[in-house]
């Protein structure tokens, strides 16, 4: 497991389009099917990443309390599935029911869209506000595996309160997690 942080695309960018396959439902989506006039959270997550394994309960979490609100939320995994099977479409569509996701699980085997995005670790977390402009890019919260300290998701909630009052938070931390598994 290589620890990297993310790249913290630049705040008021446009979000990248993508379509992508859906791992739950097996049909094609894109970000115009599933953004909000509200705000549109989209995670680069993957199966296996300790870092999002420890997130995975409160992200299913903080997506069900946000759902209710008008926000959707979206995650797609863009690791190289012939080094790291765990992430293959199969596995996600399994990881996806297992942990109760209740967003669309997108598989970017291009890995064009995580270039988009400029993510660079699991989990890579943004905001897009009602104009689909990035309001906020980084992390769930402070906790990593061994750290010590609690899943809390306070640093996305913030950033999520702000979005949906017009706000941008000042303070935004980038995530840290495993390296996406890009391909050669």
């Amino acid at each position: 497991m290589v620890a990297v942080q993310s790249n913290m695309m630049p705040l008021g960018t446009k979000a990248p389009s993508f379509t992508l396959p859906d791992t739950i439902s097996g049909n094609k989506i894109s970000l115009d099917d599933i953004k909000s006039d509200k705000a549109t959270v989209v995670m680069f997550i993957c199966n296996h990443c300790p870092y999002v394994l420890l997130l995975k309960e409160a992200i299913v979490a903080m997506a069900k309390e946000f759902q209710s609100k008008g926000v959707e939320f979206v995650a797609i995994s863009s690791n190289n599935v012939e080094k790291y099977p765990d992430d293959s479409p199969e596995k996600m569509t399994e990881f996806a029911a297992a942990e109760g996701f209740t967003f669309p699980y997108l598989y970017d085997e291009s890995q064009d869209v995580a270039r988009a995005y400029q993510a660079a670790c699991t989990p890579d977390f943004f905001i897009f506000n009602n104009n689909m402009e990035c309001v906020y890019r980084g992390r769930f919260d402070n906790a990593t595996p061994g750290n010590g300290n609690p899943v809390t998701g306070d640093e996305l909630r913030s950033a999520l309160e702000g979005a949906l009052e017009g706000k941008i938070i000042e303070e935004q931390n980038p995530s840290i997690g495993c390296n996406i598994k890009w391909k050669e």
